[in-house]
């Protein structure tokens, strides 16, 4: 049975922290937060009136999958308590119901650690344009959608609103410092690695995807945010693709296609979205979660 689409949660019985593009959070006390998985939908970084129904259920179960899979290479933000027991008010256990986690409190990195193994998207129109993605030298002669020789680590800084945007290893150095910004750029090409072989086994080829980090009161690197949903990773179906042209996606491409065909200069507000268009994109998103995990929606 689906629930009702969540477009902004209501908890009034934690002080709210923040809304995201996505998320919204509370405190928990003073050293853990709640994290609220909404069903809002951004694309080119403007968030959309329609909600995807099932979206952030899906996005915060395929998220604790992954969290759970790769804790060996670095620690996480879980801390294993139930949402539900730490709101109090009406209705409020039903909002936060399979689409939230108790977290742990770290101080963010000013970086998106990305991670690039087929040329697609932003770093397609990169390499067209200067035969690099964010300043990596690649071979000549690559085609759209081709896999790259090898993952490529292109960071990028956060913006709250608006586009985020591309910057060099040297700007993160400076942001962060030498031995940080080397382990980031380490450990994320090594999550990329590990998913992206696990997802091949699925019949996924995962494009691309960011993940976050930040670090704890020891000053420990801890992987946050979210990690390899279908908003934060390009999701290929292995037996549509092909090189040469743009893969259909289990992730929110389907929208970005569509929005491509009208006339919208890509700030707000965004055009609203056909009912078809809607109910497809809830549909892949779904898809995408029982392929990976092996597992319906809970």
């Amino acid at each position: 049975m689906r629930s009702a689409p969540l477009y902004e949660s209501e908890i009034k019985s934690l002080p709210r922290l923040g809304r995201g593009k996505v998320r919204d959070i509370y405190a928990v006390g003073e050293d853990r937060m709640l994290i609220v998985t909404s069903d809002r939908l951004s694309a080119f970084d403007v968030v959309l009136s329609d909600p995807i129904p099932d979206k952030g259920r899906v996005l915060n179960q395929m998220a604790d999958f992954w969290f759970e899979k790769l804790a060996h290479i670095v620690p996480n933000q879980l801390t294993g308590i139930d949402p539900e027991s730490v709101v109090s008010g009406a209705g409020e256990k039903e909002q936060v119901r399979g689409r939230s986690v108790v977290v742990r409190r770290m101080k963010p990195l000013p970086i998106e650690a990305v991670v690039r193994g087929y040329l697609i998207g932003s770093g397609w129109k990169d390499y067209q344009a200067t035969g690099k993605v964010c300043g990596i030298e690649l071979p000549e002669g690559l085609r759209q959608a081709e896999k790259l020789p090898q993952p490529i680590f292109t960071p990028a800084t956060k913006a709250e609103e608006g586009h985020d945007e591309n910057i060099g290893f040297e700007q993160v150095e400076k942001l962060v410092g030498r031995e940080l910004a080397a382990k980031v750029r380490d450990t994320s090409l090594r999550l990329y690695q590990e998913a992206s072989e696990y997802a091949a086994s699925k019949g996924i080829i995962i494009a691309d995807t960011k993940f976050e980090f930040g670090l704890d009161p020891k000053g420990s690197l801890v992987l946050i945010d979210e990690v390899l949903t279908a908003d934060s990773s390009r999701f290929w179906p292995a037996d549509s693709y092909r090189v040469g042209a743009s893969p259909p996606s289990f992730d929110k491409q389907y929208v970005r296609d569509y929005l491509e065909t009208l006339d919208w200069d890509k700030t707000p507000p965004a055009p609203r979205l056909p009912p078809e268009v809607i109910a497809k994109t809830s549909e892949k998103y779904r898809e995408a979660l029982e392929r990976l995990t092996g597992r319906k929606l809970s």
